[in-house]
């Protein structure tokens, strides 16, 4: 049975507060199995990171960031390690000037204070100055840039498994050719509906699944020189140049 960081029933009653919010500690490795609610979601965690996925994607999140999906969204989660995690659930009414998609947002100083306020907060009515602090969420969920943390997902089975062996295998080694054989695909064929499908070439998106996953090592604590040699980069100075071109910061300073 699934552990959800609220009741559902909360969460479907039109009696609830516009904003709810909670935060959750837990040894062990958290896992919610596949779900939607009528409620959009601001997901993110104080320690470690956790996956979200949904049909089309998924998304790797560090402290430092937070994902918003809007209300329907079916998704699943699970943490690396033990979860140290918060989420804020908006009604759905409240959604109309939030982001249609899911997206994943910087954190910025104000909607972390302002989460950490809202999570002591039980299910009664707001106050006028609760009301206010919730504005104050609504407003930095909408205004927040979104950063390119997605993995998109291809729609084509076989690309499909191609696509799920290696995010989950992370430094697998096999080239193009021996995927498509793997898969029973031309290789041809291969790159250009993996394209088509993703928005990125196969070799692109490879390196994203490298570099996602060498934000869930440095998050572990694992040194950059560690992480650069186990995803498999000829040199640490090689790791850094690509992690910075997609995050536009280096390993050490982005959780910074």
């Amino acid at each position: 049975m699934t552990d959800f960081l609220i009741d559902p029933l909360l969460l479907q009653s039109t009696e609830a507060p516009i904003l709810l919010a909670t935060s959750r500690r837990q040894a062990g490795v958290r896992h919610t199995e596949r779900h939607s609610h009528g409620r959009g979601q601001l997901l993110g965690t104080l320690r470690g990171v956790v996956s979200i996925r949904t049909d089309q994607s998924r998304w790797l999140i560090p402290p430092v960031n937070a994902v918003w999906l809007p209300p329907h969204v079916e998704h699943d989660f699970i943490s690396h390690g033990s979860f140290q995690g918060w989420s804020v659930y908006v009604a759905e009414e409240a959604c109309d000037a939030l982001p249609g998609a899911p997206r994943v947002i910087r954190l910025s100083g104000l909607l972390n204070e302002a989460v950490a306020r809202a999570a002591g907060w039980d299910d009664k009515p707001l106050s006028p100055a609760e009301i206010n602090i919730a504005r104050v969420i609504l407003d930095e969920i909408a205004a927040a840039p979104e950063e390119d943390l997605e993995l998109p997902m291809p729609r084509d089975a076989r690309l499909r498994r191609i696509a799920q062996a290696i995010a989950e295998g992370g430094a697998e080694r096999r080239r193009m050719p021996e995927w498509a054989a793997w898969a029973g695909i031309a290789p041809r064929s291969l790159s250009r509906r993996f394209t088509e499908e993703t928005g990125l070439t196969f070799s692109a998106w490879r390196r994203r699944v490298m570099l996602l996953r060498s934000l869930e090592m440095l998050a572990e604590g694992n040194p950059v020189t560690t992480v650069a040699l186990d995803l498999g980069y000829e040199t640490v100075s090689a790791f850094i140049e690509a992690f910075q071109a997609q995050f536009g910061t280096t390993p050490g300073r982005y959780f910074k």
